[in-house]
């Protein structure tokens, strides 16, 4: 209190309950003041008890003076106080109505000051909080609210002057792929970047805004052609996909972009943002890194994929996720050595639904975790139930999405997994991919080593069709390479695709690897990769897929050929 003694007196006039506001304080204080004088006078007649006609007729002209003097008084501090109860006013109407209104600005002396001070404080204020409002902190673009706004204006001038408008909807796809890997700060540097790049392309014809998290939005409100609006989206994919250089990481900024047209599309801002965002998935799921326009069939599909991700967060507790295992067979002997174990999925209505569909779901949703540690676990115990059936020990191999793979307890959750179905790690194999390993060679290699001293094999998936680099091959743990399909059916066809089925091999023989050979459907594609030594050969030639009591039938037979 004690740097505020001077306002002590201020202090006590608000203890005193019946002068509430501060204008009684004024008038109290002023109506003392004047009646000073008067009180004095009395006290005087009152001591020398000198009351005599003369000195009555001055007692009553000072009470009249008094009185007279008190109105007045008064009534000039209720205007000389006029400024503090505007400025009052003013505050509490700003608080409690969010609705600015004008102080005299115009006088220069302490209260004057006052008042210019607080209109300024209060026009920056708002300033501010309207800014917050409507404007992203991080990059500065128009949030979505202020986007639409403006996009709602566009399409009203669109139609009185019989203009169309294009909405692109941008994603940035590998925006919590660098988030995980590198660390949010370098996610929050790429949005900053493609905000920046952006702001470069666009001109007065252009709307800008960050709509979400990984999501910006352009609107062209001039559009000449439907070849502007594409040659606008392919400016965008060049200028801003453009790697972006920090703390010795090169990111490269991975975009897909919807686009919806009015009145083609929608008459509605709403709509047609909603429609921009379809097409700006499916571009997504389909071909990364390019541009899509909006479709009545492709919203179709778009609904459809949100009816499979309902049903699909239901399917593991409802039992609806099923295993199936294909057999892998010793090339030279036909002998069953190895089954891979696929996942399926029994819709109750739709049927067997074709993982081509659900997995992508699955991996974009993050239910790819639950229901690759229930694969897992479900893959081991049913290949220790066949050995405690009295049925030869085989490998089981089980796929590592790229969701499980950079989990942090993965290596724990394995460990396990193999402890509660006691099986020996011996016998369980695990599948990855090259895209998966490469995303981050110095982890990715930690991780197999510490999958590795846990005893179980390592094998990559679909060799080939990836970066295929000896530079970090050799650096990976693994046992087998397994050939993707596509080059071993064509192998017998097409001279490239056998030389290439024919160079894996030796690669994997020169590290001492097992190579396998996926989609063997023919006796000629067989012939053809075990005259090359391929050690193990995996499709529809031996069997298809089949659930655990038909691949029982087949462990008890020698050979599938």
């Amino acid at each position: 209190m004690a740097k505020h003694q001077h306002l002590a007196l201020y202090a006590f006039l608000s203890r005193l309950k019946f002068l509430k506001s501060y204008k009684l304080k004024i008038f109290a204080v002023a109506f003392l003041g004047t009646h000073i004088p008067l009180i004095a006078l009395l006290v005087y007649f009152v001591v020398l008890n000198s009351f005599s006609p003369e000195s009555t007729r001055v007692l009553q002209i000072a009470v009249v003076a008094t009185f007279l003097a008190t109105v007045a008084t008064l009534w000039i501090l209720k205007d000389l106080l006029m400024p503090i109860v505007l400025t009052s006013r003013v505050l509490r109407t700003y608080v409690e109505q969010q609705q600015l209104l004008d102080l005299p600005t115009e006088f220069s002396d302490e209260v004057g000051m006052l008042m210019s001070n607080a209109q300024y404080a209060l026009s920056k204020l708002d300033e501010i909080i309207r800014h917050i409002s409507n404007y992203d902190s991080l990059t500065g673009l128009p949030n979505r609210a202020l986007f639409c706004d403006r996009l709602s204006q566009a399409i009203a001038t669109a139609k009185q002057n019989n203009r169309s408008v294009a909405l692109l909807s941008l994603r940035l796809d590998n925006f919590d792929d660098i988030n995980n890997a590198i660390g949010y700060s370098a996610g929050e540097v790429m949005l900053r970047v493609v905000a920046q790049r952006l702001s470069t392309l666009a001109d007065t014809s252009h709307l800008l805004a960050r709509l979400g998290d990984n999501i910006f939005g352009v609107a062209q409100t001039e559009v000449r052609s439907s070849n502007s609006i594409a040659q606008l989206a392919r400016e965008i994919l060049e200028w801003a996909g453009k790697p972006i250089e920090r703390d010795r990481h090169s990111l490269r900024p991975s975009i897909s972009i919807g686009i919806a047209i009015y009145p083609f599309d929608s008459i509605s801002d709403d709509r047609l943002l909603q429609n921009s965002s379809t097409a700006m998935m499916q571009a997504s799921q389909e071909k990364r890194g390019d541009y899509q326009f909006f479709s009545a069939e492709m919203n179709e599909r778009l609904q459809e994929r949100l009816s499979l991700e309902v049903d699909l967060r239901h399917a593991l507790e409802r039992q609806e996720i099923l295993l199936y295992y294909q057999p892998r067979v010793e090339a030279k002997t036909g002998t069953l050595v190895a089954v891979e174990a696929l996942v399926r999925w029994q819709h109750p209505t739709r049927g067997l639904v074709s993982p081509g569909k659900f997995i992508p779901i699955a991996e974009q949703t993050g239910l790819i975790k639950p229901m690759g540690e229930w694969i897992l676990r479900q893959a081991c115990w049913q290949n220790k139930q066949w050995q405690r059936d009295g049925l030869s020990p085989i490998r089981i191999s089980v796929n590592l999405s790229a969701r499980q793979f950079e989990q942090s307890n993965l290596v724990e959750q394995v460990s396990r997994i193999l402890q509660e179905t006691q099986l020996d790690p011996t016998w369980l194999e695990l599948e990855v991919t090259e895209t998966v390993l490469t995303q981050d060679i110095e982890q990715s290699v930690a991780t197999l080593y510490q999958l590795r001293d846990l005893g179980v094999s390592l094998a990559l998936d679909d060799f080939g069709t990836g970066y295929s680099s000896l530079n970090y091959l050799r650096r990976f743990p693994l046992d087998t390479l397994k050939i993707d399909k596509s080059f071993v059916q064509n192998a017998t066809l097409n001279v490239s695709d056998g030389e290439i089925v024919q160079a894996i091999i030796a690669l994997a023989q020169t590290l001492q690897l097992n190579v396998t050979a996926e989609g063997v459907e023919t006796q000629e594609q067989l012939d053809y990769v075990k005259e090359r030594d391929c050690h193990e050969v995996q499709g529809y030639y031996f069997s298809k897929p089949v659930d655990a009591s038909r691949l029982r039938e087949l462990l008890s037979r020698t050979q599938l050929n």
